[in-house]
């Protein structure tokens, strides 16, 4: 049998399962391909969503030469051998540069010059925003386009395309797992696929976790299930039960969630609900996500258990959440403010040096008096609340 995955890729940007705000008809982006005017364009986005099919459906639709490079392993010398071998040619190769956060800022420096001159049309691709990891001139000279992973209803759509070309039966409960595990990724979906059937024709639940025991990524299934169990579970712990919390953790365990989806949302909770009132939460919180990424099930409950347990008896405050929401709010529609003369770098002048005056003193940091920040006073909240009053009342 065929690698589904080659067998399955879509040849045309028509073909495409997902992705729709590219790949509709009235989107900028079909109508600059279809116009054959394609930038340099970044694509990032989780895996399996389709990042390396556009670029070759571009090589095809603009029938430029292609050339695949994965940034691990780049050589400078490769970019100029290209860019040499199609020196003066009418027909102006397709470089697509796979996890192309890695490249150096050197790789990327000689890329400026070719780009200019539209000497050939750069496509990198990465799981991660590569905005920050490129260089300014190479962020200048493109565009960025983000993929998003495949919902549950673009996977079953992505079988039922496979069920038409290749002979299989499979079980609802079966189907719903494929699409659930697969966490949004075509790829894994169609691989998983594919070795299920050499297993047997008639897929079933067990056939499917006895080669993928637990979800890939946010397992997301039909109905959603999995994203409601998750959500109790949060919503369990910020409402301090933990016995609520604990059973809908079993549930997310009992239904093959990763454990590293668990952990993240715990990360996440321990900022947003707990913050400052126990700051410690976080801490926990963030070795559980790294102890869970070590090691898998059946251990990784226990370590869940804990931290899960730990939150969920932690005293809550939504200040620190809170008050980024609102700074963030002030930031994105109100005139930007100066930063005051004094504390320009380098070397401001009118700066005073806390230091210099026993730790704290009066000077202003805003050019308008802004409050953002409004504590709960519960937990640790309100040590630091008196932390930041004697501070400035230089008690000790």
């Amino acid at each position: 049998m065929d690698d589904f995955a080659r067998i399955f890729r879509p040849k045309k940007i028509e073909d495409v399962i997902g992705q729709s705000h590219l790949c509709s008809e009235d989107s900028a982006f079909y109508k600059l391909l279809k116009n054959r005017n394609i930038p340099h364009s970044f694509f990032f986005g989780p895996p399996g969503t389709g990042k390396t099919t556009m670029a070759k459906i571009i090589a095809t639709e603009l029938d430029a030469p292609f050339y695949y490079m994965d940034a691990t392993s780049l050589k400078v010398e490769q970019f100029r051998k290209i860019f040499t071998t199609h020196k003066g040619s009418l027909m102006k190769p397709l470089i697509f540069v796979d996890e192309v956060h890695r490249l150096s800022k050197t790789q990327q420096e000689v890329l400026l010059i070719p780009m200019e001159n539209n000497e050939a049309i750069i496509i990198g691709a990465s799981t991660e925003n590569p905005y920050f990891s490129l260089t300014a001139g190479i962020r200048s000279r493109s565009m960025l386009f983000e993929f998003n992973s495949l919902t549950s209803n673009e996977l079953e759509k992505l079988m039922k395309r496979v069920q038409k070309e290749v002979n299989f039966t499979i079980d609802d409960d079966a189907s719903s797992y494929l699409i659930a595990s697969s966490g949004g990724d075509s790829r894994a979906l169609l691989n998983l696929l594919e070795f299920v059937i050499k297993v047997d024709k008639h897929i079933t639940l067990k056939n499917l976790k006895s080669l993928r025991p637990t979800m890939l990524k946010d397992g997301v299934s039909s109905d959603d299930t999995h994203y409601n169990l998750a959500s109790a579970m949060i919503k369990s712990i910020r409402g301090s039960d933990v016995d609520a919390a604990l059973y809908y953790l079993a549930r997310l365990i009992d239904g093959g969630e990763s454990p590293e989806f668990i952990a993240r949302r715990l990360v996440i909770l321990s900022s947003e609900d707990i913050g400052n009132a126990n700051p410690n939460a976080l801490n926990l919180a963030t070795s559980t996500m790294l102890a869970v990424s070590k090691i898998g099930y059946p251990e990784s409950r226990i370590i869940l258990s804990q931290c899960i347990i730990y939150l969920a008896s932690s005293p809550k405050s939504n200040s620190a959440y809170i008050a980024i929401n609102t700074v963030q709010s002030y930031v994105e529609n109100e005139e930007k403010l100066e930063v005051p003369n004094h504390l320009k770098s380098p070397s401001p002048t009118g700066y005073l040096y806390p230091h210099e005056y026993g730790g704290w003193v009066e000077q202003s940091y805003l050019t308008k008096d802004l409050n953002f920040y409004d504590s709960s006073g519960i937990g640790f909240e309100k040590t630091l609340n008196e932390w930041i009053k004697k501070i400035k009342t230089k008690e000790t």
